[in-house]
């Protein structure tokens, strides 16, 4: 087998996420599909990590809680130039992405991010678009997961949420109170 062949075969993947629960769902998500993953809370433990394993792919948040994961994508693509970089964020919006490409990120995935969804944005070849997802989330679904994920970051505080989501709080508790959205 050529080298390049090998890297071709390669499935390690760093993931640098500060939501522990994420970030352990998404590990064995990504298990699950082949990869083997080294997992790191933040910038620095990220950073090592990728010095010490090289890994073929990463995906990245884009706020952690000692930075900005735009900013350890320059000091991958200098360890591992043909690294495939996705870079998740639950502030998606158009600057945020122009700045994760620029950055050499190969995808911009606005949370919450299906597994499936950044499998296929990780493994599309170079130049080509990452197929549909066959069962796209409704757009009930997004709203109730931005809710929840803001509500989460609030330390489940409802006043906090209901002010940082411009909504009234007993709308939000009607909300919090029914099942997720298929």
């Amino acid at each position: 087998m050529t080298d390049t062949a090998a890297k071709t075969l390669e499935k390690t993947l760093l993931i640098v996420e500060d939501d522990k629960s994420f970030r352990n769902r998404l590990t064995l998500s990504m298990e699950r599909r082949g990869f083997t993953v080294f997992a790191a809370e933040g910038i620095e433990e990220g950073a090592l990590l990728a010095a010490h394993n090289k890994p073929r792919y990463a995906v990245l948040d884009m706020k952690l809680q000692d930075g900005n994961g735009l900013d350890l994508v320059p000091s991958l693509r200098q360890m591992r130039a043909d690294m495939r970089i996705i870079i998740l964020t639950g502030y998606g919006n158009l600057a945020s992405a122009v700045a994760a490409v620029k950055a050499g990120a190969v995808d911009f995935l606005a949370k919450p991010a299906d597994p499936d969804q950044i499998a296929a944005a990780l493994l599309t070849p170079e130049g080509q678009m990452p197929p549909l997802p066959d069962n796209p989330m409704s757009a009930d679904r997004v709203k109730w997961e931005h809710i929840q994920r803001v509500y989460e970051m609030c330390d489940r505080n409802v006043s906090e949420t209901a002010r940082r989501l411009n909504m009234h709080r007993r709308t939000l508790q009607r909300i919090l109170a029914k099942r997720s959205p298929q």
